[in-house]
């Protein structure tokens, strides 16, 4: 084989190693509007069970908030959250509130009964769904379409409640009825 050959293959060798440790090491795609939400599991108080995202909230209107018990923007947000959940859920509108309190349920559900909380109360003691949703603290929140497409991503203290965000949500849930209707 000539040098010039060998050269050839050496840097063929090298970009294939290179492209594979692209892919294989590639950061994460961004959790950002427009892209779909990562799937996650974790615990239903209700229910104890474990849930996920796409088994549980496919096909839905979903708000996906990332919160904590310690934290005040996130005791501030939820009475809005309660009232839009109130006002929208006989639509098929749904709220995955999970907690990424690092101790037990106890104090979760406390929390829920305490703020008359009827929307899904989740839990993540592992923190994991900080990392998969690339969060920067807490509260941090993502509105899904039916089809788990982001389509507002809001970090802290936000009023669900307001008109601007009753109007996102009810164009969405009107959108995924005309959709199902086959209209």
């Amino acid at each position: 084989m000539s040098k010039q050959w060998m050269v050839v293959t050496a840097a063929l060798a090298a970009l294939a190693l290179g492209g594979a440790a692209l892919v294989r090491y590639a950061p994460p795609a961004a959790v950002a509007v427009g892209s779909h939400a990562p799937d996650f599991q974790v615990v239903d108080l209700a229910t104890n069970d474990t849930v996920s995202l796409i088994d549980a909230y496919h096909g839905h209107v979903t708000l996906v908030n990332i919160w904590a018990t310690w934290c005040a923007p996130c005791r501030q947000e939820m009475p809005s959250m309660e009232k839009v959940y109130q006002d929208l859920a006989p639509r098929g509108f749904r709220i995955a509130a999970v907690s990424v309190d690092d101790g037990g349920p106890d104090a979760v559900r406390a929390f829920g009964r305490d703020l008359g909380l009827t929307f899904d109360l989740l839990h993540d003691r592992s923190m994991l769904i900080q990392e998969a949703y690339q969060t920067t603290g807490v509260p941090e929140s993502f509105l899904l379409d039916p089809s788990g497409m982001i389509i507002k991503r809001v970090i802290g203290w936000h009023d669900w409640s307001a008109p601007a965000n009753r109007m996102l949500i009810e164009r969405l849930l009107d959108e995924a009825d005309t959709k199902s209707s086959g209209g």
